[in-house]
């Protein structure tokens, strides 16, 4: 009985705290729905009662947000794909591979952690006026297209990896790279799959880098987008949030596919 108790304390804890957490969302999806004088109601309208999908259509064609959308995903997708293999090699090397001077330069390596993103943006902007990369997708791919952090979750992961395979592998005359894209890849899908999933959720997010190194229309992603259109439709609440709305859509249904090999490649790094 005590057990029992216990255990629907617990879930009903639990579910307690998921639905406080799905509430914004929840108030999100249903002003999206609204006309403007329901979203302006006192007390608020929870459940409108007519689903006026049309705002979806109004809030699509107020701002480019197809534009908006493409470089969102290209800019994400391609980051993601240069991350995921500049890590895995630096990993590797990290992981598996003796050098002079390996564990100071991780630990330095480690240390830009400390760093906080905000004090090189001026020094950064320079960098890439001088370049001539301001307003072009190079300013917007090229800087973030390696993470240290990403590094040090898959040589984490890589170190789990036994030795022994890459004896039997150099046996039988495979070459480093190929025992990593042959061997060490396929076992570290849920470590990878993680490290992709992150750089994917936080370019899709990126709002300041691509405000400060872009003045074009043609440049903005979705972040960028939904401020300016919020200075655009002003207080037009249901707009807002069918904006908004959209703008989420992509990341969830990726967590969604992606959660159990996410789960998987966070616990077997040792980052409970």
């Amino acid at each position: 009985m005590r057990r029992i108790l216990w255990h629907s304390f617990l879930y009903l804890s639990l579910t307690a705290g998921a639905a406080l957490m799905l509430l914004p969302f929840f108030w999100m999806i249903s002003t999206s729905l609204k006309t403007l004088a329901e979203a302006l109601r006192m007390p608020p309208v929870w459940i409108p009662k007519a689903l006026h999908w049309e705002n979806y259509v109004l809030a699509w064609n107020a701002a480019p947000f197809g534009r908006y959308f493409f470089n969102s995903f290209f800019i994400a997708i391609t980051t993601t794909v240069g991350e995921v293999i500049t890590t895995i090699l630096a990993a590797y090397a990290f992981a598996k591979m003796e050098f002079f001077g390996k564990n100071f330069l991780f630990i330095l390596l480690l240390g830009t952690l400390m760093i906080p993103g905000q004090m090189l943006l001026v020094p950064n902007y320079v960098t890439i006026k001088r370049l001539g990369w301001y307003n072009t997708y190079w300013a917007l791919i090229i800087p973030w297209v390696v993470s240290v952090f990403g590094i040090f979750l898959l040589r984490q992961f890589f170190r789990t990896i036994p030795d022994e395979l890459w004896d039997a592998a150099r046996i039988d005359g495979c070459s480093r790279f190929r025992f990593i894209w042959r061997i060490v890849v396929p076992l570290s899908r849920p470590g990878i799959g993680t490290v992709a999933l992150f750089k994917f959720v936080g370019s899709w997010n990126a709002f300041l880098w691509v405000l400060i190194m872009t003045d074009k229309v043609e440049l903005r992603t979705v972040p960028v987008g939904l401020r300016f259109f919020m200075s655009d439709v002003g207080t037009n609440y249901p707009l807002l949030m069918a904006a908004a709305t959209m703008a989420i859509v992509p990341i969830l249904i990726l967590f969604f596919f992606t959660q159990r090999q996410f789960i998987q490649g966070v616990a077997r790094t040792g980052l409970k």
